[in-house]
């Protein structure tokens, strides 16, 4: 084994030494094969680093900014102090032909210095730019002055057609409304003029829909009150009452009509207290007003015995209602049997009052009383609560007057207080004074009108 690896070894050093130098050769034909390439590429990336630094050069705010091409990938670095400007530098860079790729590695300056001075090169332009605008910007301002004297003499001129009119003593509110509305939408007209002429028209969609996003939200988070606003303006219009005037709301709420302010509607209840409503529950509820017609109608009902003759009892009541002060003539009283059983016969009598003149109350008993002291007269008999077995002499149930009772006329008439009850004025015009800046309603009823 030892003389055959003698003659091997030689061998194998003699292939090992060829395979070296093929391969040395075939490295140097490589390297001579693309040594010109190098040379090619480094000639196009310094060409472009220079393009693209004049570029940066003659831009404002980048004059700082160093770039370096390599392979077509763009390096930039340096200062800046805008951020916009680092964004800027940046679309340059990608901007520039042969540039595949940008590593932006600028970064802001924190000096104090400079951000000084940027901060006052920018404050003095804006001021610069204000004085070379300050002669238009004194003509917008003229133009918006006009447009407010326009509004408030068109104003004032469509106030005195409505007055001349009369509408205004039907709605008193309606002319001051139609007056700032005019005056409003004048000066909406010279304010978008004047922004026309500084440029600005973009600003004033800005604005609008600004103003739009946040009207919605107010609308949302302030409906009800702006549901009683325009509730209260609709009712200003519409006047289905007047001041003074009896009302009830809702078939639960009723007193007397002391104001109506833009949120609420103010009335004084019978016991002298104030009742506040809001405008819009006015405005959808069921309102009955007793005080829009001045003659308004009464009703009671009187019952007798089912002994007595029903005729009798309605002629003999008919009269002494007739006779009641406060009673209308026309139309007169009348009366209908209200019902029937084996206790009493029930009459209902119904009479017509001239609110203006006398009160509903006071003769509805006024003519309660003349009724029943009639009936007493003539003998008629009340329903008996106890049923008697046996009939008894007429001098023995006729009651015998009662000591101290006060005797009433020999003719069933009634003279007693039917005047119209003003026992609620001082409230009303304690309220009416206290509301007298925010009311919509005139200070005095109109025709036909208790109050």
């Amino acid at each position: 084994m030892r003389p055959y690896l003698r003659h091997v070894r030689p061998a194998l050093l003699i292939l090992l030494l060829a395979l070296a130098s093929a391969a040395g050769v075939h490295v140097l034909a490589r390297d001579a094969g693309a040594g010109p390439a190098p040379e090619a590429s480094t000639d196009a990336d310094l060409a472009g680093s220079r393009d693209l630094a004049r570029r940066l050069r003659e831009t404002d705010g980048l004059r700082d900014v160093t770039v370096t091409v390599r392979d077509g990938v763009a390096e930039l670095e340096g200062v800046v102090l805008d951020a916009g400007d680092r964004e800027r530098a940046e679309q340059v860079a990608s901007q520039q032909p042969g540039i595949s790729r940008v590593e932006n590695r600028v970064i802001l300056s924190t000096r104090l210095s400079e951000r000084l001075a940027l901060a006052t090169t920018l404050a003095m332009d804006k001021l610069t730019r204000l004085i070379a605008a300050l002669p238009l910007l004194l003509v917008a301002l003229l133009v918006v002055a006009l447009a407010w004297w326009a509004g408030r003499w068109l104003g004032r001129r469509a106030g005195q057609r409505i007055a001349r009119r009369n509408w205004q003593s039907e709605n008193p509110y309606f002319a001051s409304l139609m007056q700032q509305l005019v005056q409003w939408l004048a000066l909406l007209g010279g304010v978008l003029v004047a922004l026309d002429l500084l440029g600005a028209t973009a600003l004033v969609g800005a604005v609008m829909g600004s103003a739009g996003v946040i009207g919605l939200a107010l609308g949302f988070a302030f409906k009800d009150i702006a549901e009683n606003y325009v509730a209260g303006v609709l009712l200003s219009i519409r006047r289905p009452f007047a001041p003074g005037e009896l009302l009830r709301i809702d078939n639960t709420h009723e007193g007397r009509v002391a104001a109506l302010t833009p949120r609420a509607t103010v009335l004084v209840t019978h016991d002298g207290n104030r009742l506040t409503l809001p405008n819009a529950l006015v405005f959808k509820s069921v309102v009955l007003n007793f005080s829009s017609n001045a003659r308004r109608r009464l009703e009671f009902a009187v019952p007798v015995d089912v002994s007595e003759s029903i005729r009798c009892v309605h002629e003999l009541a008919m009269e002494a209602i007739r006779g009641t002060d406060g009673v209308l003539a026309d139309p007169g009283p009348s009366w209908t049997v209200d019902g029937y059983d084996a206790t009493a016969i029930t009459l209902r009598f119904f009479a017509w009052v001239d609110q203006r003149e006398s009160d509903l109350g006071k003769v509805r008993s006024e003519a309660i009383h003349a009724v029943r002291t009639r009936l007493q007269q003539a003998g008629i008999s009340p329903p008996r609560n106890i049923q008697f077995t046996a009939s008894l002499p007429a001098a023995e149930v006729a009651a015998p007057p009662v000591a101290g009772m006060t005797q009433a006329p020999a003719d069933g008439t009634s003279r007693g207080d039917t005047s119209v009850n003003r026992d609620l004025d001082a409230h009303l015009a304690a309220e009416q004074r206290a509301h007298a800046g925010e009311d919509l309603l005139p200070g005095e009823a109109g025709p036909g009108r208790d109050r």
